[in-house]
C-alpha cells in the first residue's frame, strides 16, 4: 500500500495511546446501511474488530465510538462490547471530542482516532494520531498519520489493535498464550 511507510516511526506514539476513538460507518462497518420494511436500520459489524476492541480494553485502553449517524445498531454493538462512551448523532465532532476528553480525563495527544470520510478531517490536529482505513476517501488518506491495510468493516480496527498492542510489547504474549475473556 502506498501509505505503509507512514507507520514507521509511530511505534513510540502508539505506545502512549490511552483512548482509541472510532467512527462507526465506514470504520466499524463497510458503510452499508440496511433498512427493513418498517424502517429499522441494520449494520454489519466484524467479529474480529470486536475482539480487537476487547483486547484493547483488557490492556487498559479505553475505546469509544463517535458517529454522526443514529439508528440503534451502534448503541447495541457498543453495549455488547462494554463501550462506556458511545457518542451518536454527533454533528460537531470536535465539540464532542472536547467533552469526551474531559469525561475520560485524557489529553488529545493520548488519542488515536480512526475515520474514513471528510467529516473526520475536522479532528485532524485535535488528536494524537489520525488513522484511516484502506478504503477511506482520498482526501483523508492523504492527511492521515497512517493508513491501515484493511478496509472499514473488514478488520481495520483489529489491525490497529494489533499494532497498538505490539507497540506496548503485549502482542507476542497474547499470541503465545491466547486470550480468554474474563468478567473481572
Amino acid at each position: 500500500m502506498w501509505a505503509r511507510w507512514r507507520w514507521r516511526g509511530l511505534t513510540k506514539r502508539l505506545a502512549t495511546i490511552q483512548l482509541v476513538l472510532l467512527d462507526v460507518d465506514g470504520v466499524l462497518t463497510d458503510g452499508s446501511l440496511f433498512y427493513g420494511p418498517e424502517g429499522e436500520l441494520s449494520k454489519c459489524f466484524n467479529v474480529r474488530d470486536g475482539l480487537g476492541i476487547r483486547l484493547l480494553q483488557n490492556a487498559g485502553i479505553e475505546v469509544a465510538f463517535l458517529s454522526g449517524g443514529r439508528g440503534g445498531a451502534t448503541e447495541v454493538r457498543a453495549q455488547h462490547l462494554g463501550i462506556r462512551h458511545c457518542l451518536v448523532g454527533a454533528m460537531d465532532k470536535p465539540h464532542a471530542l472536547t467533552e469526551l476528553c474531559q469525561r475520560v480525563g485524557v489529553g488529545p495527544e493520548q488519542i488515536v482516532y480512526v475515520g474514513d470520510d471528510l467529516n473526520d478531517l475536522a479532528l485532524r490536529g485535535r488528536v494524537g494520531l489520525l488513522i484511516a482505513p484502506a478504503d477511506a476517501v482520498p482526501a483523508l488518506r492523504r492527511r492521515a498519520d497512517a493508513v491501515l491495510i484493511r478496509k472499514g468493516g473488514h478488520g481495520a480496527v483489529r489491525e490497529l489493535a494489533e499494532r497498538l498492542l505490539k507497540s506496548r510489547g503485549e502482542w507476542e504474549q497474547l499470541c503465545r498464550q491466547g486470550w480468554r475473556d474474563r468478567n473481572d
